[in-house]
């Protein structure tokens, strides 16, 4: 066989794998699991670090302040430094549609140390100590909620005994580049941590989406949340890692109540948003980077590739194989693009998205070379354990 003929069967054999041993991560049926109302709901403080959200605040606060929940709940939203009046709207829209009591609070800039967002959340969960809540619900400003989310989440989080129950919000998918690279998004994400595997008690997969996510106060306590990670940047993987290493027990799945309002609507929006933490997901390591870039051409590019060339060249056994590669990856992608809503003619576009994940992963590599270090609201973070996650 050429040459080509093998790095296709390579390939298939990868996703081979992918299928079947990376925990089905292509499914998208993981969702809130099981639950009844509790005898007595628990009282619940919701955190929402905000940094010049006033765009996307109106759409996504009065979500919250109408939460249907029985119990005793109660909303602190923290302007983590804003110059758009983030406080202020936020004030103006508790006023105009009532609903659960709004506190709005101000932590002053980050002492050296502390990212800007979980310094935050750390002034958020200081004022929400003072009411002893049994639950924290730690959600973006862009996450919007329907009326029935805080108690769904708080009766699986009490059903399945978890410590942390998060949803993967449901993000925006409106404009063409939106409808090419959003929904590929979850599904790396998902590949990456399998959201079967997340909730089994021993694994060592841990992970949550920092959009929401609902989490006991004592499990907090025990995790030293968020001061054990106190220099991640918006890294809601570290903190599901370090409930789970406490002890706890954590749930992740996809959003069928939560919706991110947040806009990506050109190219180089959801370049910036990805290339500004990618690197600094591979701690800034040349090697990591190398073996990605390897891993994403032989896993996503080779597929398209070789069918091709076999077309081209009359390689017919090139063919095939590159072509039984592809089936698998656009057959993999098809309940993602369900879930999102999407046509399925993109399925088999996941290459050239892949490929354009792998150039933004390389950029990402020179902005930090070239000292630009990650970024989040106006500020920098160098410190190679710095991980973004802007959603």
């Amino acid at each position: 066989m050429s040459a080509v003929v093998w790095i296709a069967v390579a390939s298939l054999a990868a996703w081979v794998w992918l299928l079947f041993g990376q925990g089905f991560f292509w499914r998208t049926d993981v969702r809130l699991p099981p639950r009844r109302d509790p005898d007595v709901w628990p009282s619940v403080c919701v955190v929402v670090p905000a940094r010049d959200e006033a765009a996307v605040l109106p759409h996504s606060l009065p979500s919250l302040l109408a939460q249907d929940y029985p119990g005793r709940a109660e909303v602190f939203l923290i302007d983590d430094g804003s110059s758009d009046g983030t406080g202020e709207l936020a004030r103006a829209l508790a006023e105009r549609h009532g609903g659960l009591p709004l506190t709005v609070g101000s932590p002053g800039e980050p002492p050296p140390g502390w990212t800007g967002k979980l310094w935050a959340v750390r002034h958020g969960i200081g004022l929400a100590r003072a009411r002893a809540p049994e639950y924290l619900l730690l959600t973006d400003a862009d996450i919007a909620h329907s009326p029935d989310s805080l108690r769904e989440l708080v009766a699986a989080a009490r059903t399945g005994g978890f410590d942390l129950v998060s949803q993967m919000a449901r993000l925006r998918v409106e404009s063409g580049w939106e409808r090419l690279v959003v929904p590929a998004f979850v599904y790396f994400f998902s590949q990456l941590y399998p959201f079967r595997r997340i909730a089994v008690k021993g694994s060592r997969t841990a992970a949550a989406a920092g959009g929401c996510v609902l989490l006991r106060a004592d499990a907090a306590g025990r995790a030293r949340i968020p001061d054990a990670i106190r220099q991640a940047v918006i890294d809601d993987v570290a903190l599901a890692r370090a409930v789970k290493r406490s002890g706890g027990h954590i749930w992740l799945g996809l959003a069928d109540r939560v919706d991110s309002v947040r806009p990506y609507p050109r190219l180089q929006d959801l370049w910036r948003m990805v290339s500004r933490s990618a690197y600094a997901q591979l701690r800034h390591n040349p090697l990591l980077l190398v073996g990605t870039v390897l891993g994403l051409a032989l896993v996503y590019l080779v597929p398209s590739v070789t069918l091709v060339a076999g077309i081209i060249t009359g390689d017919v056994a090139a063919a095939v194989v590159g072509g039984l590669a592809k089936a698998v990856m656009t057959a993999t992608y098809v309940p993602m693009l369900r879930y999102y809503r999407q046509p399925l003619w993109l399925a088999p576009l996941l290459s050239l998205t892949a490929f354009l994940y792998l150039l933004m992963t390389v950029d990402s590599a020179v902005q930090h070379y070239r000292g630009r270090g990650a970024a989040w609201k106006g500020r920098t973070y160098a410190r190679p354990d710095a991980v973004l996650d802007e959603r």
